[in-house]
């Protein structure tokens, strides 16, 4: 991929500002690029008179993989989880009501944008996991708007054990909203975002914040603990080794 491909695309219609990941050579991870490029994407979505719903999904079938990897293994500065903790608290403040189509994997981080969405509409075939546990780490950033979403006894079933579970789970859990089959993915995504759009822009506007408030609470109050605590991890001897390890099977 040439270095200066744009990863996050912007569209605009029918009331809709479309942002796409689209960085199929890692599975959309959250490297710097891509959460730089999201934010900014978030940013304009903001100030676009034409939009007022968003709606955040991906060019390929993966969502995103979560971090990545491949930088973070070379040693992560606590600026990396600030970043994802500040692109969470995008999401949550954003004046317009965020929606995300999921029709594949998410994964660790990925969680995290999807916990901070308003709105989540999954196909049967998308599938997560928080997988932070297996290489030494643990879901610190993201737990800030990931636990508040999920019931305590998914919380530690999910983190625990960092295996898969299906898009039922996940909207028994608290995280998904809707689960759709595939074919009905495009169909959904556009009735649900005519349906949000319908509203008044002060309705919506005044609404989103209103239901932001304790969320956006939790994540000022634990950022600087949690992203402290994902940046030790990361660059902990028994993660760097994990990383690397997951690396060259890769």
């Amino acid at each position: 991929m040439p270095e200066d491909a744009e990863l996050v695309h912007y569209a605009v219609a029918d009331d809709v500002a479309t942002i796409t990941l689209d960085s199929p050579h890692n599975r959309n991870a959250l490297s710097r690029q891509l959460v730089r490029e999201l934010f900014a994407q978030l940013q304009r979505a903001a100030a676009d008179e034409q939009a007022k719903v968003v709606l955040l999904t991906s060019s390929g079938r993966v969502f995103c993989s979560g971090a990545d990897l491949s930088e973070a293994a070379s040693g992560a500065a606590e600026d990396g989880p600030r970043a994802i903790v500040g692109l969470q608290r995008a999401i949550v403040a954003h004046p317009k009501p965020v929606v995300v189509a999921l029709a594949g994997p998410v994964r660790a981080g990925g969680i995290g944008i999807v916990a901070a969405a308003d709105i989540v509409i999954a196909t049967k075939d998308a599938d997560f996991a928080l997988t932070e546990v297996k290489l030494g780490l643990a879901p610190a950033a993201i737990s800030l708007t990931v636990l508040p979403r999920l019931t305590s006894r998914a919380a530690a079933y999910t983190f625990l054990m960092g295996e898969k579970f299906p898009a039922d789970a996940a909207a028994d859990f608290g995280l998904v909203t809707t689960v759709v089959d595939g074919d009905d993915l495009a169909a959904e995504v556009v009735r649900v975002c005519a349906s949000v759009a319908s509203g008044a822009p002060q309705g919506l506007r005044e609404t989103k914040a209103l239901l932001a408030r304790p969320l956006l609470a939790a994540i000022d109050a634990g950022e600087d603990e949690m992203a402290t605590l994902s940046a030790r991890l990361f660059a902990s001897d028994e993660a760097r080794e994990a990383m690397l390890a997951f690396l060259s099977k890769k």
